[in-house]
């Protein structure tokens, strides 16, 4: 009887030795992390639409000769150099274009001469047609005479004032305000009609000819809002103001052009990133630090009441100054770690910072 006693004691002590032993361990495990956390916040944020595509000139102005034959004595510019609509670019020869001048100029004397003479002579043969002292045969003559030196005095005017627009022209000015580009003038060349000489930006004004899936193309409206992140990451915003009426049927994109601002002056020729902003909505959003991407799926960890962590698989949207937006997977009263879930494990015990 006594040793059936001692045996039960004995079996009483090791169990309640076993149900203690578990609950001692959980009161003493080690918080695997101290961590920060912070709720899901809900932002109106706008839609945007990825883009990308190249920086062109709004317009480029093609600067050339009109005259032939006459050398350039002098260039005023240079690649860079902002220059305003009319200002003198190039010169030219002009000494053999001013002795043409001249004769023109004389011929116009000579021409106003002849109808001086043959205009007196029209005037005489008027008075005496009545008379009978000219016959019909030379009254006609005469005022013949004087139509054919009217029009020669106004075919030597045309020619002198041919001659005149050929003497400005050994002036090449600029068609446009704007940036000069391209320069292929050079000292001592002779030029021909239509040889290229300068290109310029006209107004100094760049857009972005941003190529966006034709999904899109009816909801992109003029007015509304372009970023693009231009060189050394600057932010530029811009304005659509033409969507082109076609889609490419190589890529199924368009394009919509978007005006940036001519302060800016982003350098022509890079192809750059960037969205345009739709519409505003809701978003529920988290810090991207709070992001755990594994095996190319985002997680985010959340912390329960008994402070261990449960890895919650979300699907992301938009990003913007640090925050993602969460789509589907995360409850607007988590508690979401945002720092330190890179080393933690789903259940992991950790300690909320600024919490005793």
């Amino acid at each position: 009887m006594r040793s059936a006693r001692l045996l039960f004691t004995l079996f009483l002590g090791i169990s309640l030795v076993c149900d203690i032993r578990p609950s001692f361990s959980n009161q003493n495990e080690a918080a695997a992390l101290t961590v920060s956390v912070a709720k899901p916040v809900e932002r109106r944020w706008a839609e945007t639409v990825p883009a990308n595509g190249w920086l062109k000139p709004w317009h480029e102005a093609v600067i050339a000769a009109e005259v032939s034959g006459l050398r350039i004595t002098e260039v005023l510019v240079e690649v860079g150099s902002i220059v305003s609509k009319g200002q003198p670019l190039v010169r030219l020869a002009d000494e053999s274009v001013r002795a043409e001048l001249r004769k023109e100029e004389a011929a116009v004397e000579t021409a106003r001469a002849d109808l001086a003479k043959t205009r007196a002579n029209a005037e005489r043969a008027r008075k005496v047609r009545a008379s009978g002292a000219l016959s019909d045969e030379k009254i006609t003559e005469y005022l013949i005479a004087e139509q054919t030196a009217v029009a020669a005095v106004e075919s030597a005017e045309a020619t002198l004032e041919s001659q005149k627009i050929k003497l400005s022209q050994t002036t090449i000015v600029a068609a446009d305000d704007g940036l000069i580009t391209s320069r292929s003038a050079q000292l001592g060349a002779v030029v021909s009609s239509g040889t290229e000489l300068f290109r310029l930006i006209r107004q100094q004004r760049v857009e972005w000819q941003a190529e966006v899936s034709a999904r899109y193309l009816a909801r992109i409206k003029e007015g509304l809002t372009a970023t693009i992140v231009g060189p050394g990451s600057q932010r530029l915003e811009g304005r659509v103001r033409l969507i082109s009426p076609t889609v490419s049927t190589d890529t199924g994109r368009a394009i919509a052009y978007v005006a940036l601002p001519m302060q800016a002056r982003p350098p022509v020729g890079l192809y750059v990133t960037g969205q345009i902003a739709l519409e505003t909505t809701a978003a529920l959003t988290v810090p991207e630090t709070a992001l755990v991407l594994r095996d190319g799926i985002s997680y985010v960890f959340t912390v329960g009441a008994d402070r261990r962590v449960s890895r919650v698989r979300v699907e992301t949207g938009r990003r913007d100054g640090g925050e993602v937006e969460i789509l589907t997977g995360l409850e607007r009263a988590a508690d979401v770690v945002t720092t330190g879930g890179a080393f933690l494990a789903d259940k992991a015990l950790v300690r909320v910072e600024g919490e005793a």
